[in-house]
């Protein structure tokens, strides 16, 4: 059954910032880049594919062993080149460890909040989300799937923002896409941080223009 303080993670009140973060979703659109027909959808197979492939074998790590946090945080950080991805991995990150320090205050939070900060941890969201997942007592296949759910439901929310569909066409995609993302955990349960791998480059490579926008609504 799955905890009520997961449940709390994943409702959108926790105040970590994805909001304010696109995911290279506007960069697409404002390049017209989006695949033709159905993009949206499209946009969320590249979305679910990139987090279970690239940063849930993160997420599991760190759940496994809280220890290796600052190990597995440098790990991430060589491979996130894009530097606007980089950026925003660990903007929401450090979000992550000081909203739940507070939401869930104990020593074992609070101690990790203070190691990173002192081995100058980058506090990746991947590896700070497996972390604080273990701390609150989820297991690793619920933390996995909110991570991956929590990915999905930030790229609809920007899509939405951006004018791309409507709340309740939003709302239909993500209830389509049960079969693609029980595909994505699959795939991805076995694969250690070495296997994490780049699935969209085309989405990569337009996120890091995302800061030579003329105009922007999202940080990335």
């Amino acid at each position: 059954m799955i905890s009520w303080q997961l449940l709390q993670i994943a409702d959108s009140a926790f105040p970590v910032g994805g909001f304010a973060h696109s995911g290279g979703l506007e960069a697409l659109a404002h390049h017209r880049a989006l695949p033709e027909g159905d993009a949206v959808e499209k946009h969320l197979a590249d979305v679910a594919w990139q987090c279970g492939l690239g940063s849930l074998p993160f997420v599991a790590a760190a759940h496994d062993d809280p220890a290796r946090l600052a190990e597995l945080d440098a790990h991430l950080d060589t491979v996130l080149v894009n530097h606007v991805a980089n950026r925003a991995s660990r903007a929401q990150g450090r979000s992550w460890l000081a909203t739940a320090t507070k939401a869930f205050p104990g020593e074992a939070l609070e101690d990790l909040d203070r190691r990173a900060r002192s081995e100058r941890v980058a506090h990746h969201l991947a590896p700070v989300f497996g972390v604080v997942a273990r701390t609150v007592g989820a297991p690793l296949e619920d933390a996995r799937r909110v991570f991956l759910f929590l990915a999905v439901r930030g790229a609809l929310s920007a899509a939405v923002r951006l004018g791309l569909v409507g709340p309740l066409e939003a709302q239909r995609i993500q209830g389509a896409s049960s079969a693609l993302l029980d595909r994505v955990l699959e795939a991805s349960r076995p694969l250690g941080v070495d296997d994490a791998q780049q699935t969209a480059p085309l989405l990569d490579l337009h996120q890091a223009t995302h800061d030579r926008l003329y105009s922007r609504l999202f940080q990335t």
